[in-house]
């Protein structure tokens, strides 16, 4: 499932300083590196105010179960994720922030280890002990040779469940369980309709779907876990983080192939091949990043705004604001234009695919639905942003090469790299 997309041999030097193919001096890699920086400072902060919203219609929603506190609390959390989804393209080539994402993005996830799930789920799975362990309906799990006291849902708790047993779909906070607890499940398989968890799963009064106090617990601990961990980024790439200080250390070589691994491995093996890629092979919406709010195509789409965000050096904030500041695309264009064109172009004809599988989304029918089998329009739709990505790949590697970045290995998907080895269940 990680086979590498290689890149191309590159002769030349890193790139440290250039002039303009017309004579003007190019950027610096510093100055490019600390607007890269003041980007992803800019994008957590918004995903961070973005959360603490819905962490307040949350509160109203635990407060004051109706279905207008739920509709409120969903619609704060798909107003979350285009500022959250931008900053992915930080992810892969900075490894303060891949040890961190598992812990706000993780998915899939085997929901029943946190809640109830339909009798078609199964009661159990070999791969994983803690399939349908239920932790809102128990007061102790077992995992393992221990027994886990889980009468206290607290954060500790949480932290112990997430990824229990070395199992990744074992995902306890972060956004998708929190969308997972919103929602409820998505019965609908690649048929129409989202998942649709009624309020009265959080009235103690009137409650259905039992222990509601516990659940609401739930939903109010992982929220605010959400809040705490997305503030902790924040401040890795403010002014004195980690993050910012980790990727605009030395010469500037490693801070811009931090940059270039982030945006290809984002662009192929993540979302063209694991996420997209792969769901279209199986057909099966449970391979659909959103799975439970029917809310992928935003995710997918602001993957792909987040990658052009960086190779321009460009974001627009939530409030409006635009930072605009020297980009890789300036090296690039400094030392061969014709290969910046490319890239851009390559970048705008994803954007406009993407577009186009929003749109469809919008106005026809949900990506699960454009996954499913035999529905040949809906998967040409999929297939086409999956090649643009590709494609584009293709060209931030050419891009590496003309500023001399060598030994970058994108993240690979089997869905891609190997499709043989993909079966449907």
């Amino acid at each position: 499932m990680k086979l590498r997309f290689a890149t191309l041999a590159a002769a030349a030097p890193l790139l440290l300083a250039v002039t303009t193919h017309a004579g003007a001096a190019a950027p610096t890699p510093a100055a490019v590196l600390t607007a890269y920086a003041d980007i992803a400072a800019a994008g957590y902060a918004d995903a961070h105010a973005a959360a603490k919203k819905l962490q307040a219609a949350i509160d109203t929603l635990i407060a004051k179960p109706s279905d207008k506190t739920l509709a409120a609390a969903r619609g704060a959390w798909v107003a979350a994720r285009p500022s959250y989804q931008q900053t992915e393209a930080f992810r892969f080539g900075n490894k303060i922030v891949d040890d961190w994402e598992g812990k706000v993005n993780a998915w899939p996830l085997d929901e029943g280890l946190i809640d109830y799930v339909a009798g078609e789920y199964g009661g159990e799975s070999p791969e994983n002990e803690l399939y349908a362990a239920n932790v809102i309906a128990n007061t102790s799990l077992k995992v393992g040779p221990d027994t886990l006291d889980t009468r206290v849902i607290d954060a500790a708790l949480l932290e112990k469940l997430h990824e229990a047993g070395g199992v990744e779909a074992n995902v306890a906070i972060g956004y998708h369980a929190i969308e997972f607890l919103l929602w409820g499940q998505d019965l609908n398989g690649t048929g129409p309709g989202a998942g649709n968890r009624p309020a009265t799963d959080f009235d103690t009064n009137a409650c259905t779907g039992g222990n509601c106090d516990r659940r609401a617990q739930y939903l109010k601990v992982v929220t605010a876990m959400l809040v705490d961990q997305l503030k902790t980024m924040a401040d890795a790439w403010a002014a004195k983080g980690k993050a910012r200080a980790e990727v605009t250390k030395g010469d500037g070589k490693a801070g811009l192939t931090a940059i270039f691994t982030g945006l290809g491995s984002l662009s192929y093996g993540e979302l063209a091949g694991e996420r997209m890629k792969l769901g279209l092979l199986l057909n099966d919406p449970e391979e659909e990043h959103d799975c439970f709010s029917d809310n992928t195509h935003n995710s997918h789409f602001y993957d792909a705004i987040g990658i052009r965000n960086v190779y321009f050096g460009t974001y627009t904030r939530t409030d409006g604001q635009a930072l605009k500041g020297p980009s890789v695309s300036d090296l690039v264009r400094a030392k061969a234009p014709d290969n910046d064109a490319a890239v851009r172009k390559a970048l705008d004809v994803t954007v406009a695919k993407m577009t186009a599988l929003k749109e469809r989304a919008e106005k026809v029918e949900r990506y699960d639905q454009m996954i499913g089998q035999g529905n040949t329009e809906g998967n040409a739709v999929v297939q086409a942003a999956i090649d643009a990505l590709i494609a584009q790949s293709k060209e931030l590697e050419r891009a590496m090469a003309v500023l001399g970045i060598e030994g970058v290995a994108f993240e690979g998907s089997d869905s891609l790299d190997a499709p043989g080895k993909i079966h449907k269940k």
